[in-house]
């Protein structure tokens, strides 16, 4: 199982989103899923940069950890990258 550390993230759309992903280095991600409520997220970008290149990374459970000590169980549903960049723009998490 992958660990990542998550933050809330309050503002959603296209400005905030760019923003997030510009100015403070962060992916914009959302958990959905299992009947549950939608909760919108950001992962600093080096974690993902590293994790990616992992065997497992795309199939296996990850655990969301919060500062509130909460955490969550997910798995990659999508993510999106950038058409030219090797980057990651953005990750769409399910429940598990």
């Amino acid at each position: 199982m992958f660990n990542l550390i998550a933050e809330l993230r309050y503002q959603v759309g296209k400005k905030s989103s760019r923003r997030t992903r510009k100015i403070k280095n962060y992916i914009p991600a959302v958990v959905y899923g299992n009947k549950k409520p939608t909760i919108s997220i950001m992962i600093y970008y080096n974690e993902i940069a590293n994790l990616q290149h992992e065997k497992n990374f795309y199939h296996d459970n990850i655990c969301l950890n919060f500062q509130k000590e909460k955490k969550i169980i997910v798995k990659i549903q999508s993510i999106q990258r950038h058409v030219f960049k090797p980057k990651i723009i953005h990750i769409d998490f399910l429940y598990s």
